[in-house]
This record gives structure tokens, sequence and C-alpha cells, in this order.
């Protein structure tokens, strides 16, 4: 998916400790016997940081 003219989608780490994001994830995703096609997704939207911003352009 490419985005169009004026869209920016910006993806960084959050603040938080990646290691102790990943040790909660990953026991909550073994605990709700959650399969590895749902885990990994979700996981990835808890670690980083995705904004998608929208420039309108003025007439």
């Amino acid at each position: 998916m490419v985005p169009r003219a004026g869209v920016t989608v910006d993806i960084r780490p959050r603040d938080l400790p990646l290691a102790l994001i990943g040790t909660a994830g990953c026991a909550l995703a073994l605990w709700a016997d959650a399969p590895a096609e749902i885990a990994v997704p979700v996981a990835l939207l808890i670690a980083l940081d995705v904004r998608v911003r929208r420039r309108r352009r003025r007439t």
C-alpha cells in the first residue's frame, strides 16, 4: 500500500523498553492461547508508534 500525496506515515519505537513489552506480550499471547497471526501484528502495534497524518492543501 502506497500513501497518497499529502499523507505522511511515521513509524518509530515507543519510549518503553522493548524487552519488557516483548516479554509481557509473549506471556499474554501464551496465556490467552492466541495464534501467531493475531499476536504478532498486535505486538508490533503496541511496540511501535504509528502515526498517519494528512496535509490539506489550502486553495
